[in-house]
């Protein structure tokens, strides 16, 4: 909630320092939910003194149109140092279009600060109207041409559009995001029925999954996530390799009536084809050699509870009959068994591939694909969620200070801008590792590198690389400076201070430099004609 504060609390001049400091904390750290939960904050709460400021420039007093709003806001955005204009009328909302962002380049590595200018008009909007539902429809933080901001003014036409919602409560404007609820609802649940496996040597379990979803497609994933999950609908998740699907499918588990039976999940791509049948299904005792005992299946163990069938699209064609028949019917026959048994099982299942490209090809069964997509959920990979970056970062960073008892670290510019331009093919998983190594490997409490080598180049494809040319740019006069110190450095047989007076800096400076570029003086020791002492 946002209190009216007095006008002369938050003039132009103090959001504009605001922004340009917020963008570098942002950049500097890797975004944090809880800084942009406290630039929400600030945006509603200056929202009245930019309303005011704009009123009087404009000379509005009194009730206003929402033709009159969206001059408010126009006007107070371009003094602030945007370009914003009115775009076509849309009914029972307000549209407008900037192509200079207020934020300047900052936003393009901090698009966490877009939340300032949702706050601030849907704050205006709420205290004028009532309700507002501000959505950011494009954004030059993510990489489009320009920013679209339509804002809805009228709950009854909004729909299920998505955005954040204000509402104005007597004195105070109140922020309500469903998908922020959701998140908090989706994992309060997953904490309590969460079951880790057992503690390993060092007396360590694995901590429960945790949602980090500032997106709008992940938030949009969420709210399906609450909608469906207490319903027996099958669902197919699909996603590239590492972008959480288990985590969504214990979500549903968790969110559901049968959270407090077994949550059982397999990789059938894992499984030798000749033991598929008999791992989901189990067998009878003398079915195959080696069959000593009765077994009992997945399907059979997860009985009232859910089973996750990973890589749904490698299961063989006999399986796939198999399975659509328990599907329908509810019902199976362990391998080698004559005994028709009966299974409640709520299916979810999940696939990195094209499964409508295998059904095409004859490899994937037509029905069942069709059973399979009653509910369908795409989560997008982590190059097309820019929001989500940061928080993970900190996350990720978070967990391994507890993890290995040490101290928070946080990122080198360099490093962030190098993470943000990356694509991440391997989505969550890959990031996870890659800042579990630089963690490890950073001495003090800046993580200045990431070791891994030409893993880690610009995609100029990827929205996530907001700057391609000036990263480039960056990377070229880093190798060449590098070069330039390893060939003083070479001539002076490894002595810093002769290779200082070689390129004209002092010994302090090169000393620095080294540090941040990773370049040891050592090792050009009994090269050239210096001395080597330093």
């Amino acid at each position: 909630m946002a209190q009216f504060p007095a006008k002369s609390l938050t003039p132009i001049s103090f959001l504009q320092s605001f922004i340009c400091q917020s963008a570098r904390t942002l950049e500097r750290q890797g975004g944090s939910s809880g800084l942009e939960r406290f630039i929400e904050g600030v945006g509603l709460a200056a929202s009245f003194s930019l309303e005011m400021n704009a009123r009087d420039d404009l000379g509005c007093a009194g009730a206003i149109t929402p033709d009159a709003y969206a001059e408010i806001i126009i006007a107070l955005k371009n003094e602030i140092g945007g370009h914003f204009s009115r775009a076509s009328a849309e009914a029972g909302a307000v549209r407008i279009v900037n192509r200079i962002c207020p934020f300047g380049d900052h936003v393009k590595q901090a698009p966490e600060l877009c939340r300032m200018t949702a706050s601030v008009f849907g704050g205006i909007a709420a205290r004028n109207f009532g309700y507002a539902k501000v959505e950011l429809k494009q954004r030059i933080a993510l990489g489009h041409e320009c920013c679209e901001v339509c804002v809805h003014l009228d709950p009854a036409t909004v729909g299920d559009r998505p955005g954040d919602e204000y509402h104005r409560e007597g004195d105070e404007i109140v922020s309500r995001s469903g998908s922020s609820e959701a998140r908090a609802r989706v994992e309060a649940r997953l904490r309590q029925v969460w079951r880790p496996p057992a503690a390993d040597h060092t007396g360590r379990t694995r901590p429960p999954p945790a949602i980090v979803a500032e997106s709008a497609s992940l938030r949009a994933v969420l709210e399906v996530i609450e909608t469906i999950a207490p319903t027996p609908a099958t669902i197919l998740i699909t996603g590239e390799t590492g972008v959480g699907k288990e985590v969504v499918a214990r979500s549903i588990h968790a969110m559901s009536e049968r959270a407090d039976r077994n949550f059982l999940a397999i990789n059938c791509g894992a499984i030798p084809e000749s033991l598929i049948e008999s791992t989901l299904f189990g067998h009878e005792k003398g079915a195959f050699t080696g069959a000593f005992t009765v077994h009992q299946g997945f399907f059979e163990r997860a009985d009232r509870g859910t089973l996750l069938l990973d890589e749904i699209d490698s299961l063989p064609v006999a399986a796939q009959s198999r399975l659509l028949r328990v599907l329908q019917e509810g019902e199976f026959e362990r391998v080698g068994g004559r005994r028709t048994l009966r299974t409640d099982v709520r299916i979810i299942a999940a696939s990195n591939q094209d499964l409508e490209d295998a059904v095409r090809r004859g490899r994937f069964r037509s029905d069942l694909y069709y059973r399979l997509k009653v509910i369908p959920i795409h989560i997008p990979p982590l190059r097309d969620r820019p929001d989500d970056l940061g928080p993970l970062v900190r996350h990720f960073l978070d967990r391994l200070a507890q993890k290995y008892g040490g101290v928070a670290k946080t990122l080198d510019e360099g490093v962030w801008r190098r993470i943000r331009s990356y694509s991440w093919p391997g989505n969550l998983r890959e990031l996870e590792n890659v800042m579990e190594r630089a963690f490890l490997f950073s001495r003090g409490p800046i993580i200045d590198r990431i070791d891994v080598g030409a893993d880690l180049v610009p995609d100029a494809k990827s929205p996530l690389a907001t700057a391609p040319l000036r990263l480039l740019r960056d990377d070229a006069a880093r190798e060449a400076e590098g070069k330039a110190i390893a060939d003083a450095l070479r001539q002076s047989g490894g002595n810093v201070r002769a290779a200082a007076r070689r390129m004209g800096v002092t010994p302090r400076a090169l000393h620095m430099r080294l540090k941040r570029l990773g370049i040891a003086a050592v090792a050009f020791r009994g090269h050239g004609s210096g001395n080597p002492a330093e």
